[in-house]
């Protein structure tokens, strides 16, 4: 094996690992919202999370990338630390299929039908596909399509690549006697640990593996202690990734680390005690690229089968290695770990959407009633509830930008745009909550009062407004078009509220039963009511374009205008809260 070996088998190995990536992200952004609705099926029930764990893993191809997802979930708060354990073990399960499909490289039959079955048969017909599908479908699904098929195509290119490259290394004594070593199961144990942990994929360095075991060189013997070694190093990207997490995500990592540990000690002794008694002829017999993806499953289902009846005690030993702190710890709102998944990460920015909108409603119909009621404490609770609209504002946009900057499917890339909009407009309605509270200060504080015919038109647009907040709030909440239809006629109506109360407080002031101070505050009252309309407005308008495939709230507002039921609504609307003579 010479220099332009080594370097044939570095451009191969890039290709194969590179093709992996490419595949696995194409994969989890075609998934799209299937991903996130088999998640969102998890319960207590350890044996959906064990299917749950192989399913999503199966999918995109890493169980890394799932127990990395995990470690995100328990870190926000959507799983908890027992519902994810049966998830991080069904994920070493479906990291098995990878080997499975390289193994089709091993196939060798003179018969049409069985060649066809090696990925170099079918594997340029993948790649013509979906370039295909890539280069000339504008359809983002499609791309991704064509993208998968390309991955599979490079990842596969790579591979043949790889073992072209390494099969001069059978007739070297050097790389034979290299891999007599590994019998002994300790070091195959420690070389599988390091390799993976290097490139952070037990599904690439068992494809390693494979490639090395293409030139027959590779016996059962070595290659199974290999195996499990590969298992231990995969851990490292979930640690990794608890850095910086809360408790019960650092633990779920420890969960991930201790099952492996200890699944391999477990096996790794039993393979021992098999070798040393009954010296099987197997063990010493070169290991197949079919053998490898076997023994890989083989291993991956023993250690299930031994740790899943004592997931309570893996849950204690991990709370006896990451023990609880005397201050509780909150779970992080949005958690970076997701963004590589896109519809988990929409979902949870939705949450904590719901959770600001909520908030700033609240403030707002607080606002209200504190106009009319004042007090202290409310008042101090509405600026605490604005500030905290604010701060989750900064959060969702820096979430969604950065979410924005990866590769989205056209259905996440329309919703994060209608979120970056609606954050904004619930922020803008907790401000003007607090100018609510601002009136009400600059009335009390100027020891100046409204006339009771003020207060009588105050009381209507005020109900006005609480009903057309209370809609937008549960029209984004549901994403229910039906709602958010009847927010519209309402805006329309407290618009034409508005000036119809500056116009008598005008003829008030004319007649003298008001000043004009008092007058500046309810200009500004008037104002600050009809403003959350018009963010009402342009919630409801953003529930309509989600639902539409639309990003154009104006026109979706002019449609809703036109509509037929349009009118009857702002009629019943303009007679409920009519101002009496």
């Amino acid at each position: 094996m010479d220099i332009f070996n080594v370097l044939t088998m570095i451009g191969g190995l890039c290709l194969f690992l590179f093709g992996m990536d490419l595949m696995g992200k194409a994969l989890e952004r075609r998934a799209g919202g299937k991903l996130n609705a088999l998640l969102r099926k998890l319960t207590g029930n350890r044996w959906a999370g064990l299917l749950t764990g192989l399913g999503v893993t199966a999918i995109i191809q890493s169980s890394s990338a799932t127990t990395v997802m995990v470690v995100g979930f328990v870190n926000s708060g959507l799983m908890t630390l027992k519902q994810s354990i049966p998830v991080i073990m069904g994920a070493n399960i479906g990291t098995t299929v990878t080997a499975w499909i390289l193994s089709l490289a091993g196939i060798d039959s003179h018969n049409v039908w069985i060649r066809l079955l090696k990925p170099s048969s079918f594997t340029p017909i993948l790649s013509l596909i979906g370039i295909i599908l890539y280069m000339f479908c504008k359809r983002n699904s499609k791309k991704d399509s064509g993208m998968i098929l390309l991955g599979f195509a490079t990842l596969m290119f790579g591979m043949e690549t790889m073992s072209g490259a390494v099969s001069g290394l059978k007739n070297m004594a050097g790389f034979q006697q290299l891999f007599l070593l590994f019998t002994n199961p300790l070091l195959g144990v420690l070389a599988g640990a390091v390799l993976t942990a290097i490139i952070q994929s037990s599904s690439a360095s068992v494809g390693i593996l494979q490639a090395l075991a293409s030139t027959g060189a590779v016996s059962y013997g070595a290659a199974i202690p290999i195996i499990m070694g590969q298992n231990i190093g995969t851990c490292v990207t979930a640690l990794i990734s608890s850095v910086g997490a809360n408790k019960n995500a650092k633990r779920a990592a420890v969960v991930h680390l201790s099952f492996n540990v200890l699944g391999t000690c477990v096996w790794l002794t039993a393979f021992c005690l098999v070798k040393l008694l009954l010296a099987p002829a197997l063990l010493t017999e070169s290991a197949t690229l079919l053998g490898i993806a076997i023994a890989h499953s083989v291993f991956n289902v023993l250690c299930t089968l031994l740790m899943l009846p004592l997931g309570n005690l893996l849950e204690a030993l991990a709370i006896k290695l990451v023990p609880d702190t005397k201050r509780p710890e909150e779970a992080v709102r949005l958690d970076e770990r997701l963004l590589s998944t896109p519809p988990l990460a929409l979902g949870q920015a939705r949450a904590v959407t719901a959770e600001m909108a909520e908030k700033a409603v609240y403030a707002l119909q607080s606002a209200i009633d504190c106009f009319t009621v004042y007090s202290k404490e409310k008042a101090q609770a509405i600026r605490e509830d604005e500030d905290l609209c604010d701060e989750l504002e900064d959060l969702l946009g820096t979430y969604l930008v950065q979410l924005s900057s990866r590769q989205l499917g056209q259905k996440e890339s329309e919703d994060a745009a209608a979120l970056l909009k609606v954050i904004g407009d619930f922020e803008r309605i907790s401000d003007h909550a607090v100018d609510l509270v601002e009136s009400a200060e600059e009335l009390r504080d100027k020891n100046m009062t409204l006339t009771e015919d003020a207060l009588k038109e105050y009381a209507v647009i005020a109900s006005a407004v609480n009903k057309v907040s209370q809609l937008a709030l549960e029209a984004f909440q549901g994403q229910d078009i039906s709602l958010a239809g009847r927010v519209e006629p309402l805006e329309q109506v407290i618009d034409l509220l508005k000036e119809q109360l500056r116009t008598n407080h005008i003829l008030r002031m004319q007649e003298g039963k008001c000043t004009a101070q008092a007058g500046f505050v309810w200009s500004d009252l008037l104002t600050a009511l009809e403003r959350v309309s018009d963010h009402c407005s342009n919630i409801a308008g953003c529930v309509i374009d989600s639902a539409e495939h639309n990003l154009n709230v104006h026109r979706s507002l002019r449609e809703t205008r036109r509509a037929e039921q349009y009118e009857e609504m702002f009629r019943a609307y303009a007679e409920e809260y009519a101002i009496g003579d």
